[in-house]
């Protein structure tokens, strides 16, 4: 849902910009000031675009959350992903390769 932005017309009190998030085409042209109850007009604001994808968005989403409530991992996860001993490798393209004598 949009965000629209109102401001307070009242001359006599200081209220500060207010933004409602309500159904796009819903809004009215203007609503009761919080501060002081004065009506106050609507704003026309330049719409919050942006050209990164929803991937950009979900790692910028996930940096914030974990700056504040940090994954804390109290013991390290079974040794699934080990290597075999030496130089061994799974890869089943590989027996296809010549082998030296």
């Amino acid at each position: 849902m949009p965000l629209y932005a109102y401001r307070c017309g009242s001359a006599g009190f200081t209220c500060a910009d207010f933004e409602v998030q309500l159904a796009m085409g819903s809004a009215p042209a203007s609503l009761p000031c919080p501060s002081c109850g004065a009506p106050a007009r609507r704003r026309f604001t330049v719409p919050n675009l942006s050209r990164a994808s929803s991937t950009a968005y979900q790692l910028i989403e996930s940096t914030q959350r974990s700056a504040s409530d940090p994954a804390v991992v109290r013991s390290p996860g079974p040794m699934s992903g080990t290597r075999p001993a030496g130089n061994i490798t799974t890869n089943p393209l590989h027996r296809k390769l010549p082998r030296p004598d």
